[in-house]
C-alpha cells in the first residue's frame, strides 16, 4: 500500500463501475432521540436525588449531581465527535484505494494496484480480529472500529471481489 496525496474518491471508468465500494464507520448504537432520553432521565434522576440530599442538609452534594449529569453528556458528545471517523474502500481495474477521515476531518489515503493487494485475516482471532491488506510488503489494517463480526464479513466480501477481479481481468481472451 502506497501513501498518496490524492484523497478524492475513486470515479467509475466511462461505461463502467466500481467492483467495490464501501464506506466503514463507526456503530453507534444510541441515536439522538435515544442521548435526549437518556440525558432527560440522568438529569431527573440527579435532580431528585439533589433535592433529597439538600433537604437532609447536605446542600453541596447537589451540586456534585450537577457535575455527575455533565460529565455524561460530555462523554457523550466526544463519543459522538469519534463517531464522524470512517474509511472508504474502493475497488476498480486499476486501484485499490482506501481512505481514512478522522474525527477532525483529516484525510489520508492509499492506492494499490489490485493484482498485487491480499486480504488477510486470522478466523481464529475471535475479539482480536484485524483486516489487513497487505501489497509488496507493506500493511493496512482497515475497519478497526467495526465490530469482529463485521470486519470478518467486510474482509471477505473484499477477498472475494479481488480475487473474482483477478480471474476476470486476467483470464485468457477466447478465440473466435
Amino acid at each position: 500500500m502506497e501513501r498518496v496525496e490524492d484523497t478524492s474518491p475513486l470515479t467509475a471508468p466511462p461505461g463502467g463501475s466500481l467492483h467495490f465500494d464501501a464506506r466503514l464507520t463507526p456503530h453507534r448504537s444510541l441515536g439522538s432521540r435515544g442521548f435526549l432520553i437518556v440525558m432527560i432521565f440522568i438529569g431527573v434522576v440527579s435532580f431528585v436525588a439533589g433535592i433529597v440530599f439538600t433537604a437532609m442538609g447536605a446542600w453541596p452534594v447537589f451540586g456534585f449531581f450537577g457535575l455527575d449529569v455533565a460529565a455524561i453528556y460530555l462523554a457523550f458528545r466526544w463519543n459522538y465527535r469519534a463517531a464522524r471517523a470512517y474509511e472508504t474502500v474502493q475497488l476498480s481495474d486499476t486501484a485499490l484505494k482506501i481512505r481514512k477521515v478522522d474525527a477532525k476531518g483529516n484525510e489520508t489515503a492509499y492506492v494499490s494496484q489490485p493484482y498485487w493487494a491480499r486480504v488477510q485475516y486470522d478466523k481464529e482471532a475471535e475479539e482480536d480480529v484485524a483486516i489487513d491488506i497487505t501489497s509488496h510488503g507493506r500493511r493496512l489494517t482497515v475497519g478497526a472500529f467495526l465490530s469482529p463480526e463485521e470486519r470478518l464479513q467486510f474482509g471477505e466480501a473484499l477477498r472475494f471481489e479481488l480475487e473474482r477481479l483477478r480471474r476476470q481481468g486476467f483470464a485468457p481472451a477466447a478465440t473466435n
